[in-house]
């Protein structure tokens, strides 16, 4: 037993030395992999003998297996002994090998430092060999250059003699390719410049280069004098050569040849022209322009040949004419500035805008830049001279285009654009001032000829369709917009903006609004009439079919100019600066437009709605309890109907091209009539069963007419829209779960409560307390039926104002028939 107990000590000691980690376990799994079960980490030695000895009679060779796990273990002692041996000599051998890898590595430096010695060794023997080819290359390097300077030296003294002589002689064709060449070679004795001798012929140089300066300005002075005088023959070959020698001297002898030839050449169109002659004012300002075509025709002629290309003279004299005339031209409308007119501007500006086109096509404007005194224009955001191609009659007058014809716009980069006309930008008010005027002229002509031809006629085109005044006011605005952007694109626009603006309002007002038919009463469009005769079926004045198609007319209109107005908006914005684009905003006048379509609409509702007022008061002042039997529908819906089908028709075929406003003029009419007709229905009180099954059948018949209101009376039958269809089915609905709640009984209490919540979904007291009233209930049981109802009431959520109510139900139709009754008993008795 004591032996067992050791033994057993024993094998747990070992288990816990030999236990290893998962980690250490599947490395050693992966680098001896074994199907041995005593290799297992997780090795049972119960389940393992019981494998070795599944059954009894298995049990009879156990000194066989004894026997070979006895091996096995000797097998395992042997190997672990060979290896605990093995690692004895471990460290020695180390050492040893260590020791050797050191010697290994003295013997590899000392053969690299070998190496390293020869390489400095060759390297310097390469040096000694290579010393006499590298002073001999040296040697011919500076030779070569003494040789080239000497003959630049020779070049260069022998060329400032011969450029003295020429010069002496004036044989500037000679001179302007050998000056060339010497300062070309000069240039190479830049950093010689401390000897004297190079210095000396760089100052030669130079007081050739003065003297030919001053001795070309001399010839041209003496060639084209300066007082006016005409000019002494044609150009000469020395002039020809002495412009070849100028483009090789300092720049601004150039440009002061440049400058008093085109002096001299401008000179008789200074005097021609003076602002005390006839011909200086707009009215002649063609002669301007044609005097220097001819000039510059002239100057082709006599002159092209004798000035390089290069120096572009015919656009520079061009240039310099368009400065002087817009001087010009600015001086002289200061002074006149009251002879203006808007017709004798109009005519300068299309000469003078006519003259920068040809301008533009004749030249690339590439001396606007690097001319004396002469500034680049600033060219517009965008083309908008529609008067380039435009004729002009024999009177001076213009031939008009068609405003809608797609017009051949200038180039967007032309570079002359506002060369001249520039100037007569401070004198635009005289053309926004008559555009005022013009226009104000306009819209009273509009007004008259309203009058004179009255309202659109039944059956025609005409009827519903947009004013043709509209279409005019439009083709006029489109008219002054581009003429103007011709003219300027800066605070003129602005201003012509304005004017556009003021007469937008006025038209509006006076053409839209003011010819609007008048209500006979702000009352829901009950008459005085009605008020006073209060007879049954007794209706109010009612629009005539002209009055419909004027109003729809009307809207039409409207519609059209808040389209158009939108763009107008859009086209100035394209048109003005873009500094000024934010001051361009039409906004206001755009609501003007929204409102005198809202006004149409609402007086077509209107008209619509007092039409059926008779009937539903008709319907309210029926003995309802006193229905013995369900027929066909009442009198009052027939009549509700007739008018649907004589007024819907009429409207919807005037309103054909603004479908959008046909179906605002549906939707407003059953917001306004469907809560109307069930105030209606509860005046219709007491109500027996049968009457309010008739009552049923009543509303039933409605809601049916209603659905098919947009297409009522029309050939072609269309889909009502989606909206449309919910709000009548919405309201319709409730009027009939009114009817149904009235038909129930009212016993038991809580079942009717129960009833009529789930049914309305009403929370409101009032509207409850008004079915009890169609149902004929005493107060005294309406009283313990009110209590039970706001008892039944479901709990409102959290956060939330009340129950569920219909969007029609704000105003009340009871507030709002309230108003009208007050106003009916006010006008009585002041009648």
């Amino acid at each position: 037993m004591m032996m067992e107990e050791e033994e057993l000590e024993f094998a747990e000691d070992l288990e816990a030395i030999l236990h290893l980690t998962p980690e250490v376990q599947l490395a050693i799994e992966q680098v001896f992999p074994s199907q041995d079960p005593l290799d297992r980490a997780d090795f049972n030695a119960v389940e393992y003998i019981n494998t070795l000895f599944p059954t009894e009679q298995s049990l009879a060779n156990i000194d066989e297996v004894v026997n070979k796990i006895r091996l096995k273990i000797r097998r395992l002692d042997d190997n672990i002994r060979t290896v605990v041996r093995g690692q004895t000599n471990v460290g020695q051998d180390g050492r040893q090998a260590l020791a050797e890898a050191q010697v290994a590595i003295g013997q590899l430096f000392g053969k690299i430092k070998d190496i390293k010695d020869k390489a400095e060794k060759s390297e310097q023997m390469v040096k000694e060999i290579t010393r006499d080819i590298k002073q001999l290359d040296h040697a011919k390097r500076h030779l070569t250059t003494s040789i080239t300077t000497l003959n630049h030296l020779h070049m260069l003294a022998g060329g400032v003699d011969s450029l003295e002589a020429m010069t002496r002689k004036r044989q500037y064709g000679e001179v302007a390719n050998l000056l060339q060449g010497v300062v070309n070679v000069l240039e190479h004795f830049h950093k010689y410049m401390g000897i004297p001798q190079i210095r000396h012929l760089s100052e030669r140089v130079k007081a050739a280069q003065s003297e030919l300066g001053t001795q070309i300005l001399a010839d041209f002075e003496e060639a084209f004098p300066a007082q006016g005088s005409k000019r002494a023959g044609g150009p000469s070959n020395v002039l020809r050569d002495a412009c070849l020698v100028a483009n090789v001297l300092d720049p601004r002898i150039k440009q002061e040849i440049i400058k008093k030839f085109i002096r001299q050449h401008l000179s008789e169109y200074m005097v021609l022209f003076q602002e005390n002659q006839d011909v200086a004012w707009l009215d002649k300002i063609d002669r301007r322009y044609a005097w220097i075509k001819r000039q510059l025709v002239d100057y082709e002629e006599k002159y092209g040949c004798m000035f390089p290309e290069e120096w572009c003279m015919t656009e520079r004299i061009a240039v310099e004419f368009c400065h002087i005339t817009r001087t010009e031209l600015a001086k002289v409308m200061r002074t006149r500035a009251k002879e203006i007119e808007v017709k004798l501007l109009l005519f300068a500006i299309q000469r003078t805008t006519n003259f920068e086109g040809l301008l533009a096509k004749r030249f690339s404007g590439c001396t606007l830049t690097d001319g004396p005194g002469v500034k680049k224009p600033e060219p517009p955001l965008k083309s908008t001279n529609p008067f380039l191609e435009d004729e002009v009659g024999d009177d001076g007058s213009e031939i008009e285009e068609d405003l809608d014809r797609p017009k051949k716009h200038k180039a967007p980069d032309n570079p002359f654009h506002g060369i001249i006309s520039k100037c007569f930008e401070p004198h635009l008010y005289v053309y926004i001032e008559s555009q005022d005027k013009n226009l104000g002229e306009m819209i009273d002509r509009f007004v008259s000829d309203f009058r004179a031809q009255g309202p659109p006629k039944v059956g025609t085109e005409d009827g519903g369709a947009v004013l043709p005044s509209c279409a005019d006011l439009f083709v006029y605005y489109k008219k002054c917009m581009v003429q103007c952007s011709q003219l300027s694109t800066g605070e003129p626009m602005i201003a012509l903006t304005t004017i556009f603006q003021k007469y937008l309002r006025e038209y509006a007002w006076k053409i839209l609004s003011g010819n609007l038919p008048k209500t006979s009463s702000n009352s829901g469009g009950l008459t005085i009439k009605s008020l006073l005769q209060e007879k049954e079926g007794s209706e109010g004045a009612k629009f005539t079919v002209e009055e419909l198609c004027l109003i729809c007319s009307i809207l039409s209109t409207a519609e059209y100019c808040l389209a158009t107005t939108q763009q107008l908006e859009e086209k100035l914005k394209e048109k003005v600066d873009k500094t000024l684009v934010e001051r361009i905003n039409l906004t206001g006048e755009m609501d003007t437009f929204s409102n005198v379509i809202s006004n149409s609409i609402q007086l077509l509702v209107q008209d619509l709605d007092a039409a059926c007022d008779p009937a539903l008061t008709a319907m309210s002042k029926m003995p309802w309890q006193s229905v013995e039997h369900v027929g066909d529908q009442s009198p009052y819906v027939t009549s509700v109907i007739m008018h649907i089908k004589q007024n819907v028709p009429i409207v919807r075929e005037n309103l054909a091209s603004t479908r959008k406003y046909f179906t605002q003029f549906c939707i407003k009419f059953i917001n306004s009539f469907i809560p109307k007709f069930i105030n209606h229905l509860f005046r219709c009180k007491p109500i027996s069963m049968v009457g309010a099954e008739q009552l049923l059948l009543d509303t039933h018949s409605l809601k049916t007419v209603l659905l098919d209101l947009p297409s009522i009376g029309s050939q072609v039958v269309r889909k009502a829209p989606a909206s449309y269809t919910k709000i009548v089915v919405k309201g319709m609905t409730r009027a009939e779960m009114i009817l149904k709640v009235v038909m129930a009984p009212h016993e038991p209490s809580v079942v009717f409560v129960d009833n009529y919540i789930k049914l309305l979904a009403d929370g409101n007291p009032e509207t409850f307390q008004k079915t009890l009233d169609m149902k004929g209930l005493k107060r005294s049981e309406q009283s313990s039926m009110l209590e039970l109802f706001r008892q039944r009431l479901p709990t409102p959520p959290s956060g939330a104002d009340g129950g569920p109510s219909l969007s029609f139900s704000t105003p009340t139709p009871e507030q709002e028939n309230s108003r009208i009754r007050k106003l009916e008993k006010l006008i009585k008795k002041r009648l």
